[in-house]
């Protein structure tokens, strides 16, 4: 039995795709999941499956919110190994200390031809960033919410993706841990 960490995209933002956890929690039990935890309103659950499939079990899961929900939003599948190691890589220790400034977002592939050098110009003078395989690192000590590189990062990197600020994926690992 394979424990997953599920990054739902855009549920619960601005009043649009509405998706209350319990219903979440509800709907993973229905597809088999067990042991199924969630962490804030903002999409995030870790459960088990038995299911080894990441692309096949995220498209089922996003199916069934379709079909019960009326949305249908990009999910990505993790593991507790793949979470911890993009905590290990994290290349911004320093901004551990305000974990609401550094952001961790999770690709969905490997990018093929990241615009580094787009990315440099929309960064701010007080941000960092950095891009390692599937993870984009952001560090942005003024927040996220005025980041005009936040904002552009994916149509430059060229891939889809999802973040969570470093206090949420601390949290999210610790629950996988529990769970496994």
């Amino acid at each position: 039995m394979q424990t997953w960490i599920a990054l739902l995209r855009g549920i619960n933002v601005g009043g649009k795709n509405l998706l209350p956890m319990k219903q979440l929690v509800a709907l993973l039990e229905e597809q088999g999941c067990r042991d199924v935890k969630t962490y804030i309103q903002s999409g995030n659950a870790v459960f088990r499956s038995d299911e080894n499939d990441a692309t096949v079990l995220a498209d089922t899961i996003s199916l069934e919110i379709q079909s019960k929900h009326g949305f249908q939003p990009q999910i990505l599948l993790l593991t507790l190994r793949d979470v911890e190691k993009a905590i290990a890589a994290n290349p911004f220790p320093v901004a551990e200390d305000e974990p609401k400034t550094l952001h961790l977002f999770f690709l969905a592939d490997q990018p093929d031809a990241a615009d580094l050098n787009r990315l440099e110009v929309a960064r701010a003078d007080s941000e960092r960033f950095e891009l390692q395989k599937r993870v984009f690192y952001l560090h942005a000590p003024k927040g996220i919410g005025r980041s005009k590189l936040a904002a552009r990062a994916e149509n430059f990197i060229g891939v889809p993706m999802t973040g969570r600020n470093w206090r949420s994926i601390r949290k999210i690992a610790e629950i996988a841990r529990e769970i496994e």
